[in-house]
């Protein structure tokens, strides 16, 4: 499932230049990894507690909007449900396409918009262009 995951990403953006943002990265890190080793992705890796220095300090709720400038897309893997509100205003403050990858099961927090389901081979998540 999280091959497929990171395969969509990878085929939503091609050849172009990009620059991504994981928000919550926590410490589960195989998207990222394999986002970053595509010499026309730019990455940044945001987190209230960073777990190592890769990884930028940055409160969701109150981002700091210099880190995403110019970022083309967000995605967050299986956020809690409180900060997903927050996932949609970001991506809305700097026109990015947003991707959320919830718990299985889990119904998303974004009473503001609807977001689509997408499913991709073996993986499910949600899109907000």
């Amino acid at each position: 499932m999280w091959q497929d995951f990171g395969e969509y990403i990878l085929n939503e953006i091609g050849e172009r230049n990009v620059k991504i943002a994981e928000i919550a990265v926590g410490k589960f890190d195989m998207i990222c990894d394999m986002l970053s080793e595509r010499k026309n992705i730019t990455l940044i890796k945001t987190d209230i507690s960073p777990a190592n220095e890769s990884v930028i300090k940055d409160d969701i709720t109150n981002p700091n909007l210099d880190l995403y400038r110019d970022v083309d897309i967000i995605y967050s893997i299986r956020p809690p449900s409180e900060l997903q509100p927050h996932l949609v205003n970001l991506s809305r403050k700097i026109n990015a396409m947003l991707i959320i990858k919830p718990l299985t099961g889990e119904d998303l927090n974004t009473p503001k918009v609807n977001m689509q389901l997408k499913n991709y081979k073996k993986a499910s998540f949600y899109i907000l262009r």
